[in-house]
């Protein structure tokens, strides 16, 4: 199938390649029409599956770059898609995990995210309805990066008693750490908070700096950041 490229990430500085998807979803009309859509911003749905065993038999066989999946699926309709995707991360470390929800749970996304919230996203499923901001959050996902809907970001960080470091943040750097928590790049929280891109490097380095990361791979250390700021 031709179909166009899709569009690069918020802040990417090229294209996004095309990626090898596996859909987990039990609602026949729902996981057709993300596996077109999908195909239509130039991806390849390897399988799409309706419960959460199928699940794990797909991405098994097919080793996709990233696998969306509905966190209540058959038989219980309760997390059998977040325990799916827990043991994806643990068994398939470079597959990307995308979970979609109809509703904002705190106690899965936390689950999900454990200790390292690198090549993980939590998006509520009326996100597929802007299919640009949903195919960036997958390319990032599937990058290693981390795509979190912010109302997600929100209701963590209000369900976390003690975030070790977060008191010496300024207003501004919390700003640019919750949107780093969303996955977005320097340059889309640039976007975002109206401010040049050398603005947002001298907040990340303050944040890095008042949270004691040391320096390190600077991915690893957003994700560090991003951990520290959720409370996981």
């Amino acid at each position: 199938m031709t179909a166009p490229p899709p569009p690069h990430a918020a802040g990417a500085p090229g294209p996004v390649r095309p990626l090898r998807v596996v859909i987990a979803e039990d609602a026949a009309l729902f996981r057709e029409g993300l596996a077109r859509l999908l195909a239509d911003r130039g991806h390849q749905v390897v399988a799409a599956v309706g419960d959460a065993d199928a699940l794990l038999d797909a991405v098994g066989q097919h080793r996709p770059d990233v696998a969306v999946a509905d966190i209540r699926m058959p038989p219980t309709h309760t997390d059998e898609g977040l325990r799916a995707a827990i043991e994806l991360r643990r068994d398939h470390p470079g597959t990307g995990v995308l979970v979609l929800s109809q509703y904002i749970e705190t106690r899965y996304a936390a689950r999900l995210l454990g200790s390292n919230a690198a090549g993980v996203g939590y998006l509520l499923k009326d996100r597929v309805a802007d299919v640009a901001e949903f195919a960036d959050a997958l390319a990032r996902v599937a990058a290693g990066g981390t795509a979190l809907d912010p109302e997600v970001v929100s209701q963590l960080v209000r369900a976390s008693r003690h975030v070790q470091g977060i008191a010496a943040l300024t207003s501004r750097e919390r700003d640019v750490l919750a949107l780093m928590a969303e996955g977005r790049s320097n340059a889309g929280i640039a976007g975002a908070l109206v401010v040049s891109a050398g603005v947002v490097e001298k907040h990340v380095a303050s944040i890095f700096g008042k949270l004691g990361l040391p320096p390190s791979d600077a991915d690893n250390r957003r994700v560090l950041a991003v951990l520290r700021y959720l409370g996981t």
